[in-house]
């Protein structure tokens, strides 16, 4: 029996129920903004407000709210009834075209980066009718922009949303100069996020300080077992992770979510979560919500879900993998190759301006991924290095390789895959293989975009790769709109491109030591940290092409830059004042109780018996002795260190003091961790105060 498609989308005020609620003339002018991004009349959104309303509270809402998401990562919300009272101390329901399309949620208490003072705390949050409202708890949550009294954006939607204007303007421009693009009025960026997860038993988790209060752990040996055999990726899915797996599929799809791939992934307790394409900020939102489910959802069946992008040292770490493609209103997917690749000129001119943006935007693309969390994972030998590059596969690059070298493309027929099995089906290999340490992979009819940290919003990478892209394909229409012979500028202009960024494409291991050398001969960026990223996102070029669009204002470009520096500082210093604790509290404390026992040991063996051997335990208690004088060593430079960093926050110069954690606190974490996982692994388990990695890891059954 069929029990997904009757609750897909339940919960959703989407176009089906609008069309089934709104007047027809109210549904077209409203589908009119959200397919073609035309202004909203304001009758219109008092329409609309009404059937919203309604459909909610049969659905059992009491309450609306702005759903927005501001600079702090996660999303937001301020919760208002449709109580409205009348006469007689009576209320009625009701929910007004104005509530619909405007809040003003206090913007005092977000990030802001200079751009707001604590008082003033004027905000405003507005309607972005191209995402669909849904409910949630009980609750009808619009999704919203959220931007300050003086007009700058105070969240990640908002630009976002410029970016998809900037680019479909400037991908129409291209379009309409090709034969068959008569309908295009307009282009979306389309993406599905990859999420990736750990799950762990909370009654493990509530004994882990550090998983607690950073989501990481700070200490831990590594267990005698972990991904060595390669038998957890894609392995049979534990009972318990199927019966959560279910759960929070039914929860997605109720939301109108596209969830349609789950797998164990390749480190024990890590899963992942795969959705089919949707428009560009529809996935962000749906994205967000997918976390908050993953986490809800766990802990109903006494799990917690685990999105930072290093949970664990010493095994693979979280990603994000953001699959980025264009399609036109009428359907066609811009990114499509066709049969015919190398006579598919719109093809290669759409593929050539994505090569030329990811070359000269090398930097923003980095910034783009740029976490503290996800500083552990880049060139860890489990996610794409921190240096960018494109892999296009051995059919795209020999067929840029004939432009360039003006020779004839010798083409191949598609190579039927050879297994060896008579009774196996016959069936055509690709044309492309996939690399897994390539951060940005042409993989068929989209752009992968590899290097995303798990717990990060994908709103930030699209933002920039859709700017990026739009400036390129402006360029480009701007030289082929005045052309007098358009197919010879335009073979002009994609073999110019080609020669010119062809530095960027790179098909090979992306985790070998000659790449980083390669890499460096060639010219491209290798921004290892977020404080060495971070920078450039102030460089001229950076703000001249982001201002160019209206994505960004210098203003809001440096409130971004010192958000995220703050925001490094602070994760770092939480991570540190939190290792502090624990061995104060806990490690140096059971280290002296072990070492006690050693001593009390060696000296009821002496008094029973002078000549009996006590070796052992005079060597475990040197051992623990000179550890436990090393980790109170490093303690006490941790701390010392951390007292400086907060120092320097007092110069007022937030990259200065990002670039000070980094240097000097991580370090001094790094060291202190070091001795810490040494003494686990010789103590004994009912002495050692934290579960260990075996007890995380496989704490699910």
């Amino acid at each position: 029996m069929d029990e997904v498609t009757p609750i897909f989308g339940e919960n959703v005020f989407n176009e089906t129920v609008m069309k089934a609620r709104l007047p027809k003339e109210t549904y077209k002018q409203l589908m009119k903004t959200i397919e073609g991004g035309e202004k909203l009349d304001a009758s219109v959104a008092t329409v609309v407000a009404n059937a919203m309303k309604d459909w909610a509270v049969e659905k059992g809402a009491t309450h609306y709210t702005h759903w927005f998401q501001p600079l702090t990562g996660i999303t937001a919300e301020k919760h208002d009834s449709f109580i409205t009272p009348v006469d007689g101390g009576k209320v009625i329901m009701e929910f007004s075209g104005k509530e619909l399309v405007q809040g003003e949620p206090d913007a005092s208490s977000f990030p802001s980066g200079g751009i707001r003072a604590t008082f003033e705390a004027r905000g405003y949050t507005a309607w972005d009718p191209t995402s669909y409202a849904f409910i949630k708890d009980g609750t009808l949550c619009i999704p919203t922009a959220f931007c300050s009294y003086t007009g700058e954006a105070l969240d990640k939607k908002t630009p976002l949303l410029r970016s998809m204007q900037a680019i479909s303007k400037q991908a129409v421009r291209v379009l309409k100069m090709f034969e068959g693009n008569e309908a295009v009025t307009s282009v979306k960026t389309t993406v599905g996020p990859e999420q990736e997860y750990f799950l762990v038993d909370k009654s493990v988790y509530d004994k882990r300080e550090d998983l607690i209060y950073t989501g990481r752990t700070l200490f831990g040996a590594k267990a005698p077992k972990g991904q060595e055999l390669e038998d957890h990726y894609f392995g049979m899915i534990k009972p318990r992770v199927q019966e959560f797996m279910k759960d929070l599929n039914r929860e997605l799809w109720k939301l109108g979510i596209l969830a349609k791939t789950e797998h164990n992934e390749v480190a024990p307790a890590q899963h992942e979560l795969a959705p089919i394409f949707s428009t560009t900020n529809m996935a962000c939102d749906h994205n967000q919500l997918t976390m908050e489910m993953m986490r809800k959802v766990a802990a109903r069946h006494g799990m917690v879900c685990l999105l930072h992008e290093k949970p664990f040292a010493g095994v693979n770490g979280s990603g994000k993998h953001n699959n980025w493609s264009i399609s036109t209103n009428t359907g066609k997917n811009l990114l499509d190759p066709g049969a015919t690749p190398d006579q598919n000129a719109q093809f290669l001119l759409f593929l050539c301006a994505i090569i030329k943006a990811v070359d000269e935007y090398q930097d923003l693309l980095r910034i783009s991924v740029a976490s503290a969390g996800n500083d552990h994972r880049l060139g860890a030998n489990e996610a794409p290095p921190a240096i960018i590059s494109i892999f296009l596969g051995d059919e795209l690059s020999a067929i840029l390789d004939s432009i360039e070298k003006g020779v004839p493309y010798g083409k191949h027929e598609k190579e039927k895959m050879q297994i060896g099995v008579t009774v196996l089906p016959d069936f055509n290999k690709d044309t492309t293989d996939r690399n897994r340490t390539s951060p940005f992979a042409f993989t068929g009819n989209k752009f992968e975009f590899r290097m995303l940290g798990s717990n990060e919003s994908i709103a930030c990478a699209n933002v920039f790769l859709n700017t990026v892209v739009a400036e390129e394909l402006s360029q480009f229409a701007d030289i082929l709109e005045k052309s007098s012979n358009f197919k010879s500028d335009l073979h002009d202009l994609i073999l110019k491109t080609i020669k010119e960024h062809k530095r960027i494409i790179f098909n090979g291991n992306g985790y070998d030591d000659s790449w980083v050398k390669e890499a460096e001969k060639r010219g491209l960026n290798n921004l290892k940290s977020t404080p060495e990223a971070l920078p450039h996102i102030l460089d001229e070029k950076n703000v001249k092409v982001f201002e160019k669009f209206g994505v960004y204002s210098k203003v809001e470009l440096t409130s971004r830059f010192e958000i995220h520096n703050e925001n490094y500082s602070k994760i770092i210093n939480i991570e540190a004042e939190t290792m502090l604790e624990m061995a104060k509290k806990d490690i140096l404390p059971a280290a002296s109780k072990y070492a006690n026992k050693l001593a009390e040991t060696i000296g009821l063996k002496k008094s029973v018996c002078s000549e009996c051997d006590a070796s052992y335990e005079n060597d475990m208690l040197k051992k623990v002795s000179c550890l436990t004088s090393c980790i109170y060593s490093k303690t006490e430079k941790l701390e010392q260190e951390v007292t400086e960093a907060k120092k320097t926050t007092d110069n007022g110069d937030s990259s200065k003091t990002a670039f000070f954690y980094r240097e000097h606190v991580f370090t001094a974490m790094n060291e202190l961790r070091a001795a810490v996982d040494e003494l686990e692994t010789i103590t004994p388990k009912e002495l050692w105060p934290f579960p260990s990695y075996g007890d995380l890891l496989f704490s699910v059954r």
